[in-house]
């Protein structure tokens, strides 16, 4: 296996589409990583499995090491129906991590485009710096991917990194949800967005806008959505027991619960494991976050049940305002209002941003950890 570090530096992008290019035509299989602990969880010195073309390394939601396996098919299917879905092969930029599942996938469809990607290289994430790699794409069409959080400082910023925004085809936006309050932004601002829904295991988005890209069935019949698809991992590395428990019978069983609209778009509801039990009574901790989010005054917010001895989980909340922070009794109220007394949150707290786990996700142990101390900042 060939392993592939990644610090930021253009020298390393570029050393990364090498290997890639190699592996999808059938070269050894790849690993990048930017936390050596990580890759060496990963075992790189034993060989990789069969058909294994890159293999994604990520704590998970757990923090227990796991090796995602993808073949150069299912990269190759994911790009190509990708490319079919946003209006043809074009010209990509890379604006997220190379060793998340979103970054790498960019490089995949220029590669399969035939085109060289614009490199957002170095640490951080800042609109003028997006504007200035943007300046580098020639030709069209003109297409990047960003998680929320990076589209939501493009439309604060209000300058060079918006008006690149707006210059592009389509951008693709994952990792986490896309709330309607960020859709709607988007839309006023001239950016056009198309929000994905996917995972390392089904080689990056495979939903977008809420309809399964061509050739990716999704079934929503059980408590979990199920994915199938020739976008499909084949495995994690190393680990036949979580294979066997998550790929059976050509589907994958993800972690979340959706459901399917008249019109046949899929909505995300969030994890099937989010549920909060307060008093006796299960509430979505994924519904009472949209609705905070779409109130007046909030940019961000995340609802966790944390150990009571009256209600045995108290729903509490971390919202992160935009501008003048909101009354909490009014943020409770319009909970109370539409999903009832036992969703209002117990308690709302006030913080100028949520923690991240990976690209874009929010860590929620870190705001659990945050809430049950006590602090907001």
């Amino acid at each position: 296996m060939r392993t592939v570090e990644l610090d930021g530096s253009p020298e390393a992008l570029e050393g990364l589409k090498t290997a890639l290019a190699d592996a999808l035509d059938g070269g050894p299989a790849v690993l990048p990583f930017t936390d050596p602990a990580l890759r060496d969880a990963m075992t790189p010195d034993e060989p990789a499995e069969p058909d294994t073309a890159v293999v994604i390394a990520t704590s998970g939601s757990t923090g227990a090491p796991k090796g995602v396996l993808l073949s150069a098919r299912a990269l190759t299917a994911s790009a190509e129906a990708t490319h079919a879905r946003l209006g043809g092969p074009g010209h990509w930029l890379l604006a997220t991590p190379a060793h998340y599942i979103g970054g790498l996938q960019v490089l995949v469809r220029s590669l399969l485009a035939g085109t060289t990607p614009a490199l957002l290289t170095g640490r951080g994430f800042r609109p003028d710096d997006f504007a200035a790699a943007a300046a580098k794409l020639k030709g069209g069409p003109r297409y990047t991917a960003l998680v929320p959080t990076q589209l939501v400082r493009l439309l604060d910023d209000g300058g060079a990194g918006l008006a690149a925004a707006k210059a592009f085809d389509a951008i693709v936006v994952g990792a986490a949800a896309t709330s309607a309050t960020l859709r709607e932004r988007a839309a006023d601002a001239g950016v056009r967005i198309v929000p994905a829904y996917g995972m390392s295991e089904t080689a990056s988005g495979c939903v977008y806008d809420g309809f399964p890209l061509d050739g990716v069935r999704v079934d929503l019949s059980g408590e979990r959505i199920r994915i199938a698809g020739d976008v499909l991992a084949h495995g994690y590395r190393l680990r036949p027991d979580l294979t066997a428990e998550s790929f059976r019978d050509g589907w994958f069983t993800t972690s979340d619960r959706g459901v399917r609209h008249g019109d046949g778009r899929i909505e995300v509801l969030g994890r099937a494991d989010d549920m909060i039990n307060t008093g006796g009574v299960k509430v979505s901790a994924n519904a009472i976050e949209r609705l905070l989010g779409e109130q007046p005054g909030v940019r961000d917010a995340c609802v966790v049940g944390l150990p009571d001895p009256e209600w045995g989980e108290a729903v509490v909340a971390l919202v992160v305002p935009e501008g003048e922070p909101p009354e909490a009794d009014e943020l409770r109220a319009a909970v109370r209002s539409e999903l009832g007394a036992a969703a209002t949150p117990k308690r709302v707290e006030y913080g100028s941003e949520l923690p991240l786990r990976g690209p874009g996700k929010i860590d929620r142990a870190a705001v659990k950890a945050r809430l049950r101390s006590g602090l907001s900042s």
